[in-house]
């Protein structure tokens, strides 16, 4: 009626979730909409952005396929419950565990168990990478870290959510077998 065609996302129960109910549609669109830095960037920067700029860092990093997937995937929680920043997040322990096993079901879904230690670790580096570079270009901020080095350009253009939610899914089902 109102002109829109909507998907409507299933209910998930963030503290009982179900792999069934998990649908990578209602994971794009949800991060393509959700602002990085929960909006404390001077411009609009989608999570979902920031997963694809992982996933492309992970496979010209020539990583596996499942582990440039599991970049894409690395805040699908997010989708259903928040992004919350990090220096916050490390004093809201019940949070953290609703979030990995919430992530931890996503995985088992989309890559068949959870991640080894070495997909976390692989992960959490490129995430972190991305993260000094987030600051530094968007806030200005340096780290006192050394720089890392990427393998891809980064972009923080101001996208359509549309586009960063096609883009997403299109990787999604280039990297899901």
């Amino acid at each position: 009626e109102n002109g829109f065609n909507l998907n409507i996302p299933r209910y998930v129960d963030t503290f009982e979730p179900e792999e069934d109910k998990i649908r990578i549609e209602d994971i794009a669109h949800a991060l393509s909409m959700m602002t990085r830095a929960n909006g404390h960037f001077p411009q609009f920067f989608s999570v979902g952005q920031h997963c694809i700029q992982c996933c492309h860092e992970a496979t010209a990093r020539n990583y596996l396929p499942q582990t440039a997937l599991a970049c894409l995937l690395h805040d699908a929680s997010e989708a259903y419950l928040s992004d919350v920043p990090r220096p916050f997040k490390k004093h809201l322990p019940a949070y953290k565990d609703l979030e990995q096993n919430l992530l931890n079901v996503i995985y088992t879904k989309y890559l068949g168990s959870p991640l080894t230690e070495e997909e976390e670790r692989r992960i959490k580096c490129i995430d972190d990478d991305m993260l000094y570079f987030d600051l530094l270009t968007l806030l200005n901020e340096p780290s006192n870290r050394p720089e890392p080095e990427l393998h891809i350009n980064l972009s923080y253009e101001v996208r359509p959510f549309e586009n960063v939610e096609q883009e997403y899914l299109q990787l999604f089902h280039i990297l899901y077998k």
